[in-house]
């Protein structure tokens, strides 16, 4: 297996977790318990696809080094910093806030989203950023 691909792949699940978390708060917004649902399982879904491709890809490759020097590496090294320690929050925080809507506690559903949606949202995002200063600049 040609595993050069997985990092554009892993954006592209980053990207598509990103769209289904907006999607999802839009939806539940709108007060759209159903397709909130779903969007919502569907992004999990997707950031586990992420992981596991995540996980496969540094088994196989190991680390890739930023090449760039000056302050281009010094802001990829911050966004790296805040993403990674975030990204290790979110199964955590995703998995308790899936619990408690599936338990239908949905006011203490509610008041983990308040900070889960936002963090896995940064995490996608910062996911999608990290691929193209790492690999496309």
């Amino acid at each position: 297996m040609d595993y050069r691909s997985l990092p554009a792949l892993n954006a592209t699940l980053n990207a598509l977790s990103a769209l289904l978390l907006v999607t999802g708060y839009v939806l539940i917004r709108q007060k759209n318990v159903q397709a909130h649902r779903a969007a919502m399982l569907s992004a999990f879904g997707v950031s586990i696809a992420f992981l596991v491709s995540y996980l496969v890809y540094h088994y196989e490759v190991g680390s890739v080094r930023f090449q760039k020097t000056g302050p281009i590496r010094t802001l990829y090294l911050g966004i790296l910093l805040t993403h990674t320690i975030l990204a290790a929050a979110v199964p955590i925080l995703s998995i308790l806030t899936l619990q408690r809507a599936f338990q239908r506690r949905f006011p203490a559903h509610r008041k983990i989203a308040r900070y889960t949606f936002p963090i896995w949202l940064y995490v996608s995002l910062t996911g999608v950023v990290v691929y193209w200063m790492l690999y496309r600049m």
